[in-house]
């Protein structure tokens, strides 16, 4: 077993509107945490998050999605949130994510899915609706990707990628907050019930120290184009390819001033799929933090019309 940090459940209390009971799962020795709300009978919400958050990023999203009538899903992926820290940052992969993703659909036995990806949720789960496409109903895509030849990264993430490689943000003693922090000062005042420096004690919370930041360090230098084993690049174009087959619903919400994964990517990607459709929000990146009730009201509009 590799050497393992468990967050203290007390650093939490900087959760503020996060009233959802724990629940956890072991895979291979790690203790996995996911929030479980709405009833077992019900259609489910995967609410997959990416870096660096959890499934804090989904708590305005929650309460009317159970109101809805779903059961929603959100887990933290090992290393993040209130899950299992592997300290080694060489332990981590995409691949070792999608399999604990995996465990979790099958042992929770998840029926009737509509997974909600973002970031790097998005090649995790979209790898399980390639792998068990008779679980999923539908996808709700949000500013993501899955890499494939053609893909072209944009500049701004290269240059993300670039300043974790030079190790400048390696050393940042509180890089998850502060980019949460940096994202709440590009957006309107009052799209969040969080201040910037509120931002920063929350989705800094599960990390008391850098090194339970192995998770979060791991993410960006895990991008194909520069590391593709451990950002499983071949995984990841097979998953392209054979969605370019899906042909149940697929809703695209997109935060459109995202330099990352820019608006024309959201576009060429929902257009691949004549059944797609395609909302933009005046958001960024992270637009659960900014805009989630709204990005609900527009999801389940869509789904209203499917």
């Amino acid at each position: 077993m590799p050497e393992v940090f468990r967050t203290p459940e007390a650093r939490f209390s900087e959760w503020k509107d996060y009233p959802f009971a724990p629940n956890f799962l072991d895979w291979e020795g790690l203790r996995m945490h996911y929030v479980d709300e709405g009833g077992a009978d019900r259609p489910v919400m995967l609410l997959l998050h990416g870096m660096p958050t959890s499934s804090y990023l989904y708590r305005r999203m929650i309460p009317p999605l159970v109101e809805a009538g779903y059961r929603c899903i959100a887990p933290d992926h090992i290393g993040f949130g209130k899950s299992d820290k592997v300290l080694d940052d060489d332990w981590y992969s995409i691949e070792r994510h999608s399999q604990a993703c995996a465990h979790l659909i099958r042992e929770l036995e998840l029926e009737r899915i509509t997974l909600a990806c973002q970031d790097w949720g998005g090649p995790i789960g979209l790898r399980q609706a390639v792998d068990m496409p008779e679980r999923f109903e539908r996808l709700w895509i949000m500013n993501t990707w899955l890499h494939h030849p053609e893909h072209a990264y944009t500049d701004a993430i290269r240059g993300w990628n670039q300043g974790w490689q030079s190790g400048n943000r390696l050393d940042e003693i509180q890089p998850c907050g502060y980019v949460m922090k940096r994202f709440l000062e590009t957006m309107p005042p009052g799209s969040t019930p969080l201040t910037p420096d509120q931002a920063v004690a929350a989705y800094e919370a599960p990390f008391p120290d850098r090194a339970s930041k192995a998770g979060p360090r791991r993410f960006p230098l895990s991008l194909p184009f520069e590391n593709p084993k451990g950002g499983n690049a071949d995984v990841q174009a097979r998953c392209f390819e054979v969605l370019r087959g899906w042909s149940k619903p697929v809703h695209f919400i997109w935060g459109v001033r995202d330099d990352i994964f820019t608006e024309a990517w959201g576009r060429k990607w929902a257009g691949f799929y004549p059944q797609a459709s395609f909302d933009p929000l005046e958001a960024g990146h992270f637009l659960q933090e900014s805009h989630g009730p709204e990005v609900v009201e527009v999801l389940l509009r869509r789904i209203a019309g499917e």
